[in-house]
């Protein structure tokens, strides 16, 4: 293992305190370069010579401007006993590690690094690899008069990366698109999809053929999300079939976020074939599902709704693993017809 392939540059700890070694951060694993957003994702590792008790580790990876790694809501990367850290990291074109001292509070985007002090203990940085024109292979699929992208690695969905696979993301002889959940070996991988273009304000309708009753683990959503803005809350909207792993709880939801309590409106959804739809006008976003052209719920959101910017419309059927009851048995929707209308 060459130095110069495995030693990032660190800077200097604060020295103010009572420190007896100055950390140094070294990078074992880097993930190749890739365009950030939600859908790519690599492994980086690495160790931390010199950190005392109760410190970790704060990665970053710069897609424009830096985000933290692996997710918001699991910021802090843990240092091992043997000095050794690893983690999941969304790509970038470079790469960073910190080492943080307990109750440091990092930020979530940033368009410069933290320097050292102030409870950053040393920096490190390190370009991602070159990757092969393999690496990250393109799926289109075709659908209702659209192009859509399927993802075939793990994404980040509620704090949990979900494992996710082309074939579960099909065309039939109809037309209709099938989103398949399923076993593979000891794993639940699903399916998820996002449009390949931002639409913006309209009416979004989504004609499920015959929706089947979920487990409590399973969950379908369609979402709206900006991977590159995280300033209105990457424009993220959702409408969520599924309990997440609450066996006690309305089965569906409207949700603007931050999902905040004010900003979900939970409701039963009903089996068979539903229509889910939501008109996005400036400072409104009116959510609807109905069941043989009667309404089954509505609701209105007149505060937090996001402006149109780089936002893409994500389909994703997905196995929630935290729940009471575990999933059992695979699953499939069906979705008729995706139809939009400015």
């Amino acid at each position: 293992m060459s130095r110069s392939s495995m030693l990032a540059v660190f800077a200097l700890a604060n020295l103010g305190g009572c420190r007896r070694t100055i950390p140094a951060i070294e990078f074992t694993e880097v993930p190749v370069v890739g365009q950030g957003g939600a859908a790519n994702t690599g492994r980086i590792s690495g160790r931390v010579a010199g950190a005392k008790g109760g410190e970790r580790v704060v990665l970053y990876a710069r897609a424009g401007t830096w985000w933290i790694q692996p997710f918001a809501s699991k910021p802090f990367t843990a240092i091992q006993k043997d000095s050794t850290w690893s983690a999941i990291t969304h790509l970038g074109t470079e790469y960073a590690a910190l080492v943080v001292e307990p109750g440091y509070a990092p930020l979530k985007v940033a368009d410069v690094l933290p320097m050292t002090g102030g409870g950053v203990a040393a920096v490190a940085t390190v370009p991602g690899k070159s990757a092969p024109a393999a690496t990250l292979p393109a799926v289109p699929l075709h659908f209702s008069g659209y192009d859509w992208d399927v993802y075939q690695v793990p994404r980040d969905l509620f704090g949990l990366m979900h494992a996710n696979s082309a074939s579960n993301a099909t065309i039939d002889s109809h037309g209709f698109l099938r989103l398949r959940l399923c076993r593979e070996g000891s794993e639940w991988v699903g399916a998820d999809m996002k449009l390949d273009r931002s639409l913006g304000y309209g009416s979004y309708f989504f004609a499920v053929r015959d929706m089947p009753r979920f487990e409590p683990d399973t969950v379908f959503g369609v979402t709206t999300y900006d991977p590159l803005d995280a300033g209105q809350n990457h424009r993220e909207v959702d409408i969520n079939i599924g309990q997440f792993g609450n066996p006690r709880a309305k089965n569906a939801q409207f949700v603007i976020h931050p999902a905040v309590p004010a900003n979900i409106y939970r409701f039963d959804s009903p089996p068979g074939r539903v229509i889910f739809s939501f008109r996005w006008e400036p400072g409104r976003m009116t959510f609807r599902t109905e069941q043989s052209g009667r309404a089954v719920a509505e609701h209105v959101f007149t505060s937090g709704v996001p402006s149109p910017g780089g936002e893409a419309i994500h389909l994703n059927l997905y196995a929630f693993g935290k729940s009471q009851i575990p999933q059992q048995n695979d699953v499939e929707v069906v979705i008729e017809k995706f139809t939009y209308l400015p």
